[in-house]
């Protein structure tokens, strides 16, 4: 944000009170995020900028009648892709939230599109009505252990490191990697360093020495918290503490009480991943603090955690404060307690239609990035989820509910015909991960158990962080089937049951995002939802968590294209704890 001399000394005129502000919320009680107070003021705005909190005169006056005015929310880690729209269609959902600004980490359309699909994001993100900026993702793919339909290097972070609205290296997932010093890993710590940029954390359970070697890289964060040991100990550590409350991982209850008037300050509220009918029913940041103030935490602290802090910890010192020389986005309440939005302004611009914000997108965007569009690549004929019985008992995931991590347990298996079958009596379902990028054809195969699937498939391109084709069956042909599907709609969501699509959603954005609007893709993912059900699947979003399953990075058991994967060795696994010897 600069200006030149006239709209400086413009800007002072205003502050000083000689001339009139350019717009003046009256009668507004400014919620102070530097001292951690509310006081009664008028807030005066010249242009886009904040010039003035005291008592003003406007050319244009807003009176507030006594609500309060906070600073734009400030989502500092999430993967839009999540979302499951375009960034322009994510920014008009979560705008009317009171959400201003955006850090995402693009690495899910990295992982299958590269730079090329970074240009995608970055173009479209020009077009939406709040401030998206990036991080360079840092794990692309995440491992050694899967098939991305890109790769990477530190050269390529470096060429990305560049680009406008990129702020430093996103979550370094490849703990392991830093840990075991690869040599991929370390060039593009060191190149962070150089660049003098922040690089995010991801390091689930990670302690003692080994936690202090990952840190001393320059690590800066985490988000994969889950206890109160855990967050004390990365907090004194130096790290910056990501609280999510996600679609899927919900960490505020439990890591609340590691909160105190000393460290909220090292403190944000995030999503890291959030549906389009959790964003529409919802809402964004502002359901995250509604429940933060709900579970004891003091409004104005939580208010902190997704303005100012965000603001310094990435460096964004134009905006995240009510205060002269920040970017006049800001949030109307009636009540801290309760968080309920009533008008938002961005760049002083009060924001009453979304849609009329947005320009049209480029109109040949598909030819400018055929690899974001024709995704997902898999020889169907070839197909097979067949699982020989080299054994008796195998090594089976275990989900554990509203958690990323899994268990690895062992259970003796359903035989048929010397093969082993889903057995859905017990809820162990056959598991298959199939490569979509470069149809190579690998396919690798497991049981899980806890998604309480009673007939038919589920089948996503969204399995992370590679996105390859993740499903779980009861039976191989309704399996094959709604992989069958996803090919022919381009990506995207499918349901099936004794040969029926009983729900899909297309998603021809790189199989992760549609091009369709937020209320379109709420209403027939709600469709798609109601089609699981059918299948006897209780859990809230069984997409979301099946599409972490494949996340070689989250203990402790996963599986991937290339198979089963102990994350705590960070190796690949037999399937079968017996198997059976041949001479």
């Amino acid at each position: 944000m600069s200006v030149n001399k006239d709209q400086m000394k413009k800007q002072i005129r205003q502050g000083r009170g000689i001339e009139k502000a350019d717009h003046v919320l009256k009668n507004c009680v400014v919620v102070d995020v530097f001292c951690g107070e509310t006081v009664k003021a008028d807030v005066a705005i010249c242009d886009e900028i904040i010039v003035g909190v005291g008592k003003y005169k406007g050319k244009i006056e807003t009176d507030c009648q006594g609500a309060y005015v906070c600073p734009g929310f400030m989502e500092g880690h999430i993967h839009i892709e999540s979302s499951m729209l375009s960034p322009s269609e994510f920014a008009k959902t979560v705008l009317p939230h009171g959400t201003t600004t955006v850090i995402c980490d693009p690495h899910e359309i990295a992982n299958v599109a590269g730079i090329e699909g970074i240009n995608y994001f970055l173009e479209e993100s020009r077009n939406a009505c709040c401030s998206i900026f990036m991080m360079a993702p840092s794990c692309v793919p995440a491992t050694h252990l899967e098939t991305s339909g890109a790769v990477l290097s530190a050269l390529d972070l470096q060429e990305i490191l560049q680009f406008q609205g990129v702020l430093g290296i996103a979550e370094m997932m490849n703990f392991p990697g830093v840990l075991f010093e690869d040599d991929g890993v370390l060039e593009k710590m060191i190149l962070a360093q150089k660049k003098k940029v922040i690089v995010d954390g991801h390091a689930p359970g990670l302690t003692g020495k080994d936690l202090q070697a990952y840190v001393g890289t320059g690590i800066l964060s985490d988000h994969e918290c889950t206890t109160v040991a855990e967050a004390h100990e990365k907090l004194a550590a130096g790290m910056y503490l990501f609280i999510r409350e996600g679609s899927t991982a919900k960490n505020l209850k439990s890591l609340i009480p590691v909160l105190n008037a000393r460290n909220s300050h090292r403190c944000l509220l995030v999503t890291d991943d959030c549906h389009p009918g959790e964003l529409s029913q919802n809402g964004h940041l502002d359901r995250i603090l509604r429940k933060a103030i709900l579970l004891g935490v003091d409004p104005i602290t939580a208010i902190q955690m997704v303005t100012i802090n965000v603001s310094n910890y990435f460096g964004l010192q134009d905006r995240g404060a009510i205060a002269p020389g920040r970017l006049a986005d800001l949030v109307v309440v009636e009540d801290l307690k309760e968080i309920r939005v009533g008008k938002v302004f961005v760049r002083g611009r009060e924001i009453k239609n979304t849609a009329s914000l947005v320009p049209k997108s480029n109109s040949d965007i598909r030819g400018a990035y055929p690899s974001v569009f024709d995704s997902v690549h898999v020889n169907i004929k070839n197909l097979s989820f067949t699982i020989a019985a080299k054994g008796t008992i195998a090594r089976v995931i275990k989900i554990v509910p509203d958690q990323l991590i899994t268990e690895s347990v062992e259970f003796p298996m359903l035989i048929n015909n010397e093969q082993a079958v889903s057995d859905i009596d017990r809820d162990i379902l056959k598991i298959a991960v199939i490569e979509r990028h470069m149809a190579s054809g690998n396919c690798g195969l497991g049981f899980v158990q806890g998604l309480g699937l009673k007939k038919g498939a589920i089948a996503s391109t969204i399995s992370h962080d590679s996105h390859n084709i993740v499903i779980i069956g009861c039976n191989d042909q309704d399996m094959k089937t709604a992989v069958q599907v996803l090919v022919e709609q381009g990506g995207g969501l499918a349901v099936v049951c004794d040969g029926n699509v009983e729900g899909s959603l297309s998603l021809e954005i790189a199989g992760l995002m549609s091009s369709a609007s937020a209320l379109e893709v709420a209403e027939t993912f709600s469709n798609v939802l109601k089609g699981v059900a059918k299948l006897g699947i209780d859990i809230e979003d069984p997409f979301m968590l099946m599409s972490f399953l494949a996340l070689p990075v989250i203990p402790h058991l996963k599986i991937t294209d290339i198979g089963l994967v102990n994350v705590d060795t960070f190796s690949t696994t037999e399937l079968w704890v017996d198997a059976k010897t041949t001479r």
